[in-house]
């Protein structure tokens, strides 16, 4: 049943939070912001079914008076008991929503006089219609605020998947997962995902391009040799701490990468030949075994593939732990001779 344009008075609307007129309102648009917003003022469903059985028994011109008798109107709810009626109906008088005017025998009717003056008696939903603007606001105010939570929550996670594709073992996503589980506010939301992009940013690693270098023409093979050493030193550096390490030792320990290669692996350049062979059947993309060389030295990133493959089932993603330990937050806890040392005490054991 559709009323439409209903003639309300809007002097007791609240204009300043809406943009409509409550005379040009449809009567059950205000009941669906009223339902919607209804947690504002502390309504429950069985309050809103009641006044939607309310609002069908007026008819169009008839004005905003229910006549309804209260078995009728229990009838209408869906058999609900009286007692539970007049509950319901109280508490839209104390909201300001529903406004009694009764006759001396509490029977709800109207009279008129010849000179077509007018009394109703009965349930007037006046004040409701009036307040069409206060309420249409205040639901579209939490429709706002409903869709503003979904899109943060969708951007926490997809952040919380990306740091979980680099760094599964990070405390912090078990933290903001378990967040998640709870009903957040919008403020609740947003610091959560401030304290992930934070995550994020101390878990990423530049990706810029190292900046050119203008080589003036006098002098240019003194440059080339600054940058040249610089190169040496940083491959010396990433290289500390696997003086111990030997080929053979690598290479007899993790008889998983060794076992892929048709030739017998002599040094670390055919390590680190067959260690990016390795990489893609992995997971791990050849631009991302590169960044590691870049970054820790090829014998540091070579170790860690022929590591990884080592330990098998026990790593859940290769391509996720390689990242972690090359480029992450644990690239200075990965201590390949340490591994290859604890790997062969356990062969040795199992032998």
């Amino acid at each position: 049943m559709a009323f439409t344009k209903l003639s309300i008075e809007a002097a007791g609307a609240d204009a300043t939070r809406g943009s409509f007129p409550a005379s040009e309102t449809d009567v059950w648009t205000i009941f669906r912001a009223l339902r919607d917003a209804r947690s504002v003022f502390g309504l429950r469903p069985g309050h809103i079914q009641t006044l939607q059985a309310m609002l069908s028994f007026l008819k169009p011109g008839h004005g905003e008076t229910v006549f309804a008798s209260n078995n009728s109107l229990c009838q209408r709810v869906g058999g609900i008991d009286e007692r539970t009626l007049r509950r319901h109906i109280n508490r839209f008088v104390e909201l300001g929503f529903i406004k009694r005017n009764d006759s001396s025998n509490r029977k709800r009717y109207r009279v008129r006089s010849s000179g077509g003056e007018c009394i109703s008696y009965g349930l007037s939903l006046t004040p409701l219609l009036q307040r069409a603007s206060e309420l249409i606001a205040i639901a579209q105010e939490m429709e706002n605020n409903r869709r503003d939570r979904i899109f943060v929550r969708k951007q926490i996670l997809t952040k919380l998947a990306h740091l979980e594709e680099h760094d599964p073992s990070n405390a912090f996503i078990n933290h903001a997962r378990k967040a998640l589980r709870r009903k957040l506010s919008l403020p609740e939301y947003h610091a959560l995902l401030a304290n992930t992009d934070a995550e994020c940013q101390s878990l990423s690693t530049p990706d810029d391009p190292p900046e050119t270098m203008e080589l003036p023409a006098n002098d240019g093979q003194t440059v080339r040799h600054q940058s040249k050493s610089e190169e040496e030193k940083k491959d010396l550096d990433s290289n500390i701490g696997l003086e111990a390490l030997k080929p053979d030792l690598l290479t007899s320990v993790c008889d998983q990468a060794t076992s892929f290669s048709t030739e017998r692996l002599r040094n670390w350049l055919d390590i680190e030949n067959h260690a990016r062979t390795l990489a893609p059947m992995m997971g791990i993309h050849p631009e991302t075994f590169e960044k590691a060389k870049n970054a820790v030295g090829a014998q540091k990133a070579s170790c860690a593939i022929f590591i990884m493959l080592q330990l098998g089932k026990r790593i859940r993603d290769f391509g996720a732990y390689f990242h972690s330990i090359t480029l992450g937050q644990r690239q200075n806890q990965f201590d390949p001779l340490a591994l290859i040392k604890r790997l062969s005490e356990n062969n040795e054991r199992t032998v």
